[in-house]
């Protein structure tokens, strides 16, 4: 089984071979769920906003001006569209930095929002990109995803993990299940749903419910406060 360090590289290497595609393939795929997702949780004024594998920026002219979003990827290739879309946009509420996902450098409690897509199942390990999203994330702050997950169907579920040594190869996983990836304990789902019976992706919407120390009193105040989005 190769390092993390390997798949890592590997990973890098297929980011830069296909950077430059990346738009032309995904953008009609992808671009429509995201701001359908974006859109959704009303982000307030003021607000701090993290993506997590933010790549080309294919989703940065969704989010509101009225808030500061910080995009984060490992792919310089992919940074260098994102900051050419927000230098060529005028865009002051963007900025973007090459960083790990699963070694975020911002301290804890940092962002409101923390959104992931179709990321969760191309790093190295899943769920520590999660626990790092929490982390980053404010205690009631909102955590959103978009991705496919395992099937809940045994048939599938197989032919899935059967063609996942070659989906392994070209950077992404198929077995990755989302009970595998939430800690129902930490992070309450508000909302879980496909755009379409059809549809390879689900959408989760969760509230971040882990526990401060400090701030135990605060945190379950939030949590009541929360409006529904």
């Amino acid at each position: 089984m190769p390092s993390f360090e390997e798949v890592q590289a590997h990973q890098s290497k297929m980011y830069y071979e296909f950077s430059h595609l990346y738009d032309r393939l995904f953008a009609r795929i992808f671009y429509p769920r995201i701001e359908q997702v974006i859109r959704s949780l009303h982000i307030e004024r003021g607000a701090r906003v993290l993506e997590v594998g933010v790549g080309t920026g294919l989703s940065l002219a969704t989010y509101p001006k009225h808030c500061q979003v910080t995009g984060v990827d490992l792919a310089p290739e992919m940074l260098e569209q994102a900051q050419e879309k927000i230098t060529r946009n005028g865009w002051r509420h963007l900025q973007v930095m090459e960083m790990d996902a699963l070694n975020l450098k911002f301290a804890d409690n940092t962002f409101d929002y923390a959104t992931a897509f179709h990321v969760v199942s191309v790093v190295p390990d899943a769920q520590r990109l999660m626990s790092e999203a929490q982390r980053v994330c404010r205690p009631g702050g909102l955590i959103a995803i978009i991705n496919h997950f395992r099937s809940a169907h045994p048939t599938v579920a197989r032919v899935q993990g059967g063609i996942d040594p070659l989906t392994r190869r070209l950077g992404w996983t198929t077995t990755l299940g989302l009970p595998d990836l939430l800690d129902r304990d930490t992070l309450h789902v508000e909302r879980q749903w496909k755009t379409s019976p059809r549809s390879l992706f689900t959408i989760v919407i969760a509230r971040n419910a882990k526990a401060v120390p400090s701030a135990r009193g605060t945190v379950r105040s939030a949590l009541r406060g929360a409006s529904p989005q």
